[in-house]
């Protein structure tokens, strides 16, 4: 227990990080932590380090183990499945691609062109950008890991129960024509030699790194902003737990955002530490994410607007479900 506490410490939280950057900050710039621009300037160089130290480690792992999965054999898996299974496998395989929501939909395209049902691929789009393990293992670093093991098992959930529902439901006409019509070329996978994966792996670190640092910069600046600068009774009065409607209201505010889920986790980190909810900071950082107006416009472009509002209500109440449920039962989980 004390070698997995020392572990999770030094490899996850980073302690000794923290340690190096508050030598820096008092020694070299001369300012205390305990005051807001030091603590600031700490908790942006701390969590701007540690978050793409940590991102670069997992997206290659996560990467080299997806190369053993491309596309077309992703799809040739969820084909030999059918019901609640092929929407819980749809589900577990979109924690294994880490891709933000826009980039989750050529997939989606082309795994209902292939003839998967439209559930199945609603799974997958829900759970792809919503829960990976990246993001898993950043909010064990963040918080802890009963909060991450939570958040994954009712990200899994949410996307089983939305894909069982539009499944069910037979909305197949709801999505624009062209998709249908698009053709699948069946290929050969070519084997990759270990070599080959590991350059795969690290091209998805260069690549993925350049579309989030800037996400990551931003909201670890907004993060240190609420965390030393806005005081803890305003955060309290808008966002308390007190609140009823801090939740809704928080969900409702992610929705315009574009992030990835590695630039809000700043934000839902200095929101928790100002005493605002477990669950409204999840919310805020599930919205974000998973409902994304650019997502939303570019999803708009591939199902009719019948089929995007179904989607769209399925994972905003599933949402605020699970803000709810983590603010009322979150001293179980800090």
């Amino acid at each position: 227990m004390f070698i997995f506490e020392w572990l999770n410490n030094q490899l996850l939280r980073m302690e000794w990080l923290s340690n190096l950057v508050k030598l820096l900050v008092e020694n070299v710039f001369g300012l205390s932590i305990q005051e807001r621009l030091g603590g600031s300037i700490h908790f942006y160089i701390y969590d701007v380090i540690k978050i793409f130290i940590l991102l670069s480690v997992l997206i290659f792992t996560i990467s080299y183990i997806q190369s053993f999965f491309p596309p077309e054999r992703t799809r040739k898996i969820l084909g030999r499945y059918k019901g609640v299974s092929a929407n819980i496998l749809g589900a577990l395989l979109g924690t294994v691609t880490p891709f933000c929501s826009c980039s989750s939909i050529p997939l989606f395209i082309g795994f209902t062109s292939a003839g998967l049902p439209i559930g199945v691929t609603f799974s997958f789009l829900i759970s792809s950008p919503l829960v990976d393990l990246a993001s898993v293992i950043l909010l064990a670093s963040i918080f802890n890991w009963k909060i991450a093991i939570a958040y994954v098992v009712v990200g899994i959930v949410l996307a089983v129960i939305g894909g069982t529902i539009i499944s069910k439901a037979k909305l197949e006409e709801y999505v624009e024509s062209f998709v249908f019509g698009n053709k699948i070329l069946e290929v050969d996978q070519e084997e990759l030699t270990t070599r080959e994966r590991m350059e795969y792996a690290r091209d998805q670190v260069f690549e993925i790194i350049k579309k989030v640092w800037l996400y990551i910069l931003i909201g670890v600046g907004i993060g240190a902003a609420i965390h030393n600068w806005i005081p803890e009774n305003i955060i309290s009065a808008v966002l308390g737990q007190d609140k009823w409607y801090s939740v809704l209201l928080a969900t409702l505010v992610g929705v315009p955002m574009y992030a990835d889920i590695f630039g809000t986790l700043p934000i839902a980190e200095a929101l928790v530490l100002k005493g605002v909810g477990i669950g409204t900071a999840l919310s805020f950082m599930m919205a974000v994410t998973a409902l994304s107006l650019p997502s939303m416009i570019l999803l708009k472009k591939v199902v009719k607007m019948k089929l995007l509002a179904i989607f769209a209500g399925i994972v905003t109440l599933g949402i605020l479900i699970i803000g709810y449920s983590f603010n009322a039962l979150g001293y179980l989980l800090m």
